[in-house]
C-alpha cells in the first residue's frame, strides 16, 4: 500500500461515518447513503493527490457528496424509485427520539437543493458563505433555499408537534 492509500484509507476511517450521517440526512435512506458515500469516495480517491495539497479535504468531500446527490436525484430512475417500510437487513443505530424521526421524514419531503441547504447549514453548522461555495451558488439563494426549506418543514410538522427548535435566529 502507498502512502497516498494509507492516507485515503485514514480518512475514510476518521471521516466515514460523519460523510454516511449526512448523505443520510440528504436522501432520508441509509442504503442509498452508503451509495452516494461509495460513489462520492471514488471520486474523492480520483483526485486524491490534488485535495491533499490544498488542505481543505472535509470541505471538497462534502461539496463532492452534496453534489452527488443532488445529480443523482435528478437521474430518471431515481425518480421512479419509492421508500420501502421494510427494515434494513443490518441494524442502524437506533434514534430513541420520536421528534428526529418525524423531522428526517418531513426532511425527506424537500427538493433535492433545499434539503442540501438546510443538511449543510444547520446539521454541518457550514455558514452561508460555506454553503454557497460548497454549492457553486449566491449567498442570497442558500438564504432563500434555507428561508423555504424551514418554512416546509415547519409546514409539514405544524401537525404534529411544536417544533420552536426549527425556529434560526437571525
Amino acid at each position: 500500500m502507498t502512502d497516498r492509500d494509507a492516507e485515503f484509507v485514514e480518512f475514510v476511517q476518521a471521516r466515514g461515518v460523519a460523510l454516511r450521517r449526512t448523505a443520510f440526512l440528504l436522501c432520508g435512506d441509509w442504503h442509498r447513503a452508503e451509495d452516494l458515500v461509495q460513489a462520492a469516495l471514488i471520486k474523492l480517491f480520483k483526485s486524491w493527490h490534488k485535495i491533499q495539497k490544498d488542505g481543505s479535504v472535509d470541505a471538497y468531500a462534502r461539496q463532492v457528496l452534496v453534489r452527488t446527490t443532488i445529480d443523482e436525484s435528478r437521474r430518471f430512475w431515481r425518480r421512479r424509485e419509492r421508500a420501502s417500510d421494510e427494515l434494513p437487513e443490518v441494524a442502524v443505530p437506533a434514534v430513541s427520539s420520536e421528534e428526529a424521526l418525524d423531522l428526517r421524514r418531513a426532511l425527506a419531503q424537500l427538493p433535492a437543493r433545499q434539503r442540501a441547504v438546510v443538511v449543510l447549514r444547520f446539521w454541518e453548522d457550514l455558514s452561508v458563505e460555506e454553503v454557497a461555495s460548497l454549492l457553486g451558488c449566491a449567498q442570497g439563494t442558500v438564504k432563500s433555499q434555507a428561508s423555504k426549506g424551514l418554512a416546509a418543514l415547519r409546514r409539514v410538522l405544524a401537525d404534529q408537534r411544536d417544533y420552536s427548535v426549527l425556529e434560526v435566529q437571525r
